[in-house]
């Protein structure tokens, strides 16, 4: 499985591609940042962060896109831009029927850390040893993405897979009236 993960953002927007699958070693594809700035006007600055996310999957194929699910923060603002962005990565995917898959921060931290609390070093240096790279990826955003990537691989397959069997037996149930 070949996963874009998203940390969305209106300045910085982590991109990470990973591929493999449970119970295997993890592979990094690709990892970087889309940057605006806020010189320019939020409309211009989303067409920017739509253009780079389609040619991030344009260029990568990826099976599932996982995206930062928002949450509230007490700067309004700062939620606005990011929720925008968020939006984008979900349009982006869903225009193309890729599977788009929201993980909160909380739950990508506990995957790769083991600690639903960590702090972005640790969840860093745990991106950095899950994909055996020799230097953490920078900016924190990135490795970001590359979290939600290695989460979405560890549980979102899981999860698929659990709902394929729910529908295998509500579809063996039916057949057996």
């Amino acid at each position: 499985m070949r996963v874009l993960g998203i940390d969305p953002g209106l300045t910085r927007c982590g991109m990470g591609v990973v591929e493999g699958e449970v119970g295997r070693p993890l592979t990094l594809k690709d990892v970087g940042v889309i940057r605006t700035t806020s010189t320019l006007a939020v409309p211009d600055r989303l067409v920017t962060i739509e253009k780079g996310i389609d040619a991030w999957i344009d260029e990568h194929r990826p099976d599932a896109v996982a995206v930062e699910r928002i949450f509230a923060r007490s700067d309004v603002s700062t939620i606005m831009g990011t929720a925008q962005a968020s939006g984008l990565a979900m349009v982006c995917a869903a225009r193309r029927g890729i599977p788009v898959a929201l993980h909160t921060p909380s739950e990508v931290k506990a995957a790769v850390s083991g600690n639903g609390r960590a702090d972005k070093a640790q969840v860093g240096a745990m991106v950095t040893r899950i994909l055996r790279l020799d230097a953490m990826p920078k900016p924190a955003d990135a490795a970001d993405a590359l979290a939600l990537a290695i989460t979405h691989i560890w549980r979102g397959g899981a999860q698929a897979r659990i709902e394929a069997a729910q529908a295998a037996a509500l579809a063996a149930a039916g057949r057996n009236r």
